[in-house]
Order: C-alpha cells, then structure tokens, then sequence
C-alpha cells in the first residue's frame, strides 16, 4: 500500500519517490495544498474503490498515517 501510495502522491507534488518517507508530512514536508489532497484522496478512492471519510481524512498528517487507514478500509470491504 506504501508504494502506490507514493506513486500516487509523486502525480500530485514535485518530490522524487525516493523522498517520501513513511514519516513524511503531506503540507509541510511534501508541498501538498488542500486541493492537492483532496484531488488525491477522490484518486484513492477510484484506485482503490475505497469510500474515505472526510473526517477522518483531515486528520491525517504522514504518509504512513493515510497507508494506515487505506490498508483498514480496504480489510473492511
């Protein structure tokens, strides 16, 4: 889940894979805007057929935080 995840957020900011790290923060570390996540999060749910809830989107902060909770969506289909 890590790894597409970061290919995923490599379409939306200018940051190599290899510069995204588990504990990196998508506004601060990344240069995401809200706009950037959100278009991200709607790409998710496409790619993963995954329905993610807006709050409990707006408190993830780290990559791993989001592969965190796509990987519990997805063993809750």
């Amino acid at each position: 889940m890590f790894e597409k995840l970061v290919n995923i957020i490599c379409n939306y900011v200018e940051v190599e894979p290899e510069n995204v790290h588990p504990e990196s923060r998508f506004m601060e570390d990344l240069g995401f805007t809200s706009f950037d996540f959100m278009s991200m999060l709607g790409e998710l749910e496409e790619e993963l057929d995954v329905e993610i809830d807006e709050h409990e989107a707006a408190n993830i902060r780290t990559v791993q935080e989001a592969a965190d909770y796509l990987e519990k969506l997805k063993a809750e289909e």
